[in-house]
């Protein structure tokens, strides 16, 4: 595991709805952030997304599994994230499996994409729309 990935995991676990002005820390000013859901440029934007994130959910976390750096400036995070929403799955704790691609330069971020699945995220856990998913994944399977 690199010193790198290693702090910016633990910079980005402790961000929360109340430290955001923290984000600047961790990516440059330049930041280009992509997940399945969303694509966001600069710190503002990445700032309000996050924002929303946060105020959303009733409790998140991650936990971090894997620092895997791929040469100088680039790396993968492993790592599950767990999290609650008032509107999902009954407000129960959830889980969900994911990866981060990181680039960076001085210290900081410029590139940040997520991959996970969107349906386990969030699809599977609203009423009806999650029974179909479901019973499409087992037939697909």
């Amino acid at each position: 595991m690199t010193d790198f990935l290693q702090r910016f995991a633990e910079g980005f676990a402790s961000l929360d709805k109340h430290n955001l002005e923290r984000v600047e820390t961790l990516y440059s000013a330049d930041i280009a952030f992509r997940d399945p859901l969303h694509e966001v440029h600069g710190l503002k934007e990445l700032r309000a997304y996050y924002a929303q994130l946060y105020a959303n959910l009733s409790a998140l976390r991650f936990v971090f599994d894997a620092f895997d750096e791929l040469r100088e400036g680039e790396g993968y995070l492993r790592w599950t994230m767990h999290y609650r929403h008032p509107r999902l799955a009954g407000g129960k704790p959830l889980q969900l499996e994911g990866c981060s691609h990181l680039l960076w330069r001085d210290g900081k971020v410029y590139r940040h994409r997520d991959y996970f699945d969107a349906g386990a995220l969030l699809y599977e856990h609203i009423p009806v729309l999650g029974g179909a998913i479901r019973l499409l994944k087992r037939r697909l399977a």
